[in-house]
């Protein structure tokens, strides 16, 4: 059978080894979180001028994820938020946290030339999806 692991072990208890476990994860599937054909309309409603129509463009795509993407991706940012609120205890800020996940979270199919540009627009769409969390994932 099966290799067991126990999470009382004591190389566990970093959460840096756990959120490294867990970004690497995300980074082996297949494909990312966000689908690479939600890629580029995902980058497209962050560069939104208007405020409001990034929002609600950004619920659409969401709304459109593969069921199980749009699950996993739901629960993976909703305990994200739960980090932004102790944020007196981890130091993560949705800034941070947009720096951490976004590159994992969504990705380009090919690597564009410059991937410092590209960036910036993937930790800018995951601090949106964490900041308006209720609006763009609705009960």
């Amino acid at each position: 059978p099966g290799e067991r692991l126990s999470l009382a072990a004591p190389e566990w208890d970093d959460v840096h080894v756990v959120t490294g476990a867990l970004k690497l994860f995300l980074r082996e599937l297949p494909e990312p979180l966000v689908p690479y054909r939600h890629f580029h309309p995902f980058m497209e409603a962050v560069k939104l001028p208007d405020p409001q129509e990034r929002v609600e463009k950004v619920a659409e795509l969401v709304q459109t994820l593969p069921p199980p993407n749009y699950a996993t991706l739901r629960y993976l940012l909703a305990h994200l938020c739960r980090v932004v609120e102790r944020v007196a205890v981890t130091r993560m800020t949705r800034h941070n946290l947009g720096i951490v996940f976004g590159p994992t979270l969504l990705r380009a199919e090919r690597e564009p030339g410059s991937l410092a540009l590209g960036t910036d627009w993937q930790s800018q769409a995951v601090e949106l999806l964490l900041a308006h969390f209720d609006q763009i994932f609705p009960a």
